[in-house]
């Protein structure tokens, strides 16, 4: 009985430590941002559900396409309907690791650069995805913030002639995720 009692607390223990070292968000934002001389085109995703583990780095986020909001409709609709094909391809997701993840104390604030390498899928699309990330650790939370480019081109993102001049061949990309203890 006896060692079932310490099992049992081993068992809670284990299982409580692990979880300690989760962090989620289910209100993430990825921006993006196109520049031409004919026209400014960016959309924000504050759906974003990402999940990230503090001792080994292994971090996710997804998304769905239709969550991106434009400043006018028509933008809105032709990009779900016609570039992202949003209905058909309903989800992008990143799966990666921070490499050097040691160089943040999740336990103590301050801000923290650290690098990352990771998959980036798109329309059934993946591509390799390295860059940086600042993370601001404050009061048991974290917020990470990292820049990109991506080349719709390379996610099958097809562009009508009519449209070519006013889409960026690159975006900037813009991920910030406020993570809390899971």
């Amino acid at each position: 009985m006896k060692n079932k009692f310490i099992l049992s607390a081993l068992l809670a223990f284990t299982f409580l430590s692990v979880k300690a070292q989760q962090y989620m968000t289910k209100t993430g934002t990825v921006k993006f941002f196109s520049h031409t001389t004919l026209e400014d085109i960016k959309a924000e995703n504050r759906k974003v559900v990402s999940v990230l583990d503090s001792k080994t780095g292994i971090m996710e986020f997804t998304m769905l396409m239709k969550g991106f909001d434009f400043p006018n409709d028509l933008m809105e609709q032709h990009f779900n309907e016609s570039y992202a094909e949003s209905s058909k391809f309903p989800k992008a997701n990143f799966k990666g690791t921070i490499t050097d993840v040691a160089k943040i104390n999740f336990a103590k604030d301050g801000t923290y650069t650290v690098n990352y390498t990771g998959k980036l899928t798109l329309k059934d699309v993946t591509k390799d995805i390295t860059g940086t990330a600042t993370f601001v650790v404050k009061g048991g939370s974290a917020t990470a913030t990292s820049k990109i480019k991506v080349k719709p081109s390379d996610y099958n993102f097809k562009i009508p002639a009519t449209a070519v001049g006013k889409i960026s061949d690159e975006m900037e990309v813009d991920i910030i995720m406020d993570y809390k203890k899971k």
